[in-house]
C-alpha cells in the first residue's frame, strides 16, 4: 500500500470515497501530475512542485482541495479565508461533484505553475 493511499483509508463514508474520486480527476486531469504524501496528506505535483493537496474540514469532515499557489488563481469558487497564499475549493461528498468546475480550477492552477516556472 502506497503512504497516499493509507490516508484516504482512514476517512469515514461518505468522505472516503469523495476524496478517492477527486484523486481520480485530479490525476486523469493532466499526464503530468503526480501524487505523493506530503504534511501528512495527498499532495498534487507537476513538475515535483505541489499545486494542490486534498484535506478535510476539521468541523465537518468534507473534503476540500487546497490551491498552493490559489491567490493567483481567480475562480469565483475559490475561498481565500485568512490563507495569505492558498485557497480552497469546498466539496459536499453528499452530492455530485462538479468535475467541469474542478477541471477549470485545475487547468488555471497548472497555466499558473507554468508562467511561474518560465518567467
Amino acid at each position: 500500500m502506497k503512504g497516499t493511499d493509507v490516508y484516504y483509508e482512514q476517512k469515514e463514508e461518505p468522505s472516503r470515497s469523495c476524496l478517492l474520486a477527486l484523486r481520480d480527476i485530479i490525476l486523469n486531469h493532466d499526464s503530468d501530475i503526480t501524487e505523493i504524501r506530503k504534511y501528512g496528506m495527498p499532495c498534487f505535483c507537476v513538475a515535483h512542485k505541489a499545486i494542490c493537496y486534498l484535506w478535510t474540514d476539521k468541523e465537518s469532515d468534507h473534503p476540500y482541495i487546497l490551491f498552493v499557489d490559489g491567490i493567483n488563481i481567480d475562480h469565483p469558487r475559490l475561498e481565500k479565508g485568512d490563507r495569505a497564499r492558498m485557497k480552497i475549493l469546498r466539496i459536499d461528498p453528499l452530492s455530485d461533484l462538479e468535475i467541469k468546475i474542478i477541471t477549470e480550477i485545475l487547468t488555471l492552477a497548472i497555466h499558473y505553475h507554468y508562467r511561474k516556472q518560465h518567467k
